[in-house]
């Protein structure tokens, strides 16, 4: 489709936008439509089968969650870093972290490839874990009202139809800028509000020398520096409870950008503080998932 739309509309800008449109639009509702129908599916079979279709309907919308695939990619790329330090080994951490970073990695050092680490599983940690739940625990609550409304499932997977709309086209020089306008703004409006939540509730998952309200102020002020309205604020809100540094100066298609430091009292990322921020993610889901359950008991009350 993105061909094809390049095709009609060549060099104008507003037939990209256009097409850029009509292609979110598609993909989204189609994605959203298609969780709505297994939906209808499992509240069906639900009836005959409960134990058998929660299962299956568990395990499609945990398809939703990057949890483990990103703790997977991370750890596989601290443990070749953790390896005596040799071109080979560097090179192939570096290829391993091609598959889960969008800037050039062929000259990356180690506190390089550290740092990248770091801000990937913090960005991540919102677009492809805390914000899929924000989305499957909002259908959850429209299903307290009426089932027949979009559940968790269409939530989730109109969010991800849009976050991977953002992944193709989002890129902010050429003809892409135009084509994959609505689908960046589109996924920045879906990660707005998760990103603020965890900016707020990141805090009370760990130890600080300051105040929770103190670290949300720097969090916020610094990620505000950042272009992006939430993948500065992610970095950021992890940075200070993890106690690591982030933001520097990175490389996309050959392209300098230099992003705004980050905590910039802190050290620079290490293998512990990867590890911190990986445990804080999994900790702040936990967290999360409580509070979820409780809200509903209150609900239903």
């Amino acid at each position: 489709m993105k061909i094809f739309v390049q095709r009609i509309s060549k060099d104008n800008k507003y037939k990209l936008y256009i097409g850029g449109g009509i292609i979110t639009f598609t993909v989204v509702f189609l994605s959203g439509i298609s969780g709505w129908i297994i939906e209808r599916l499992f509240l069906f079979f639900e009836i005959k089968s409960p134990i058998i279709s929660s299962f299956l309907f568990a395990f499609i919308l945990s398809s939703s969650l990057a949890s483990r695939s990103l703790n997977k990619s991370i750890f596989e790329i601290i443990n070749l870093i953790s390896i005596k330090d040799s071109k080979d080994n560097l090179q192939i951490t570096r290829q391993k972290l091609s598959l889960i970073v969008g800037r050039d990695v062929e000259n990356l050092n180690r506190d390089d490839i550290l740092r990248a680490a770091v801000e990937t599983a913090s960005e991540n940690s919102v677009d492809g874990i805390f914000a899929p739940l924000f989305w499957i625990f909002v259908g959850t609550i429209f299903w307290q009202f009426n089932n027949f409304m979009p559940g968790p499932l269409a939530m989730a997977w109109a969010f991800k139809a849009s976050s991977t709309i953002d992944s193709m086209l989002g890129y902010k020089e050429g003809k892409l800028k135009w084509l994959g306008f609505a689908g960046a703004k589109l996924d920045d409006m879906m990660t707005w509000i998760p990103s603020r939540i965890v900016l707020i509730t990141l805090p009370f998952c760990c130890k600080q020398n300051q105040s929770i309200l103190t670290t949300i102020k720097y969090a916020l002020r610094d990620g505000s520096l950042d272009s992006s309205p939430n993948s500065g604020i992610s970095e950021a809100i992890f940075a200070y409870c993890a106690g690591v540094q982030m933001g520097g100066i990175n490389y996309y298609r050959g392209q300098k950008r230099i992003k705004p430091i980050i905590a910039k009292s802190y050290p620079i990322a290490s293998i512990s503080s990867v590890k911190r921020i990986l445990n804080l993610s999994l900790r702040l889901q936990f967290a999360w998932t409580l509070g979820v359950v409780m809200m509903l008991k209150l609900i239903n009350f």
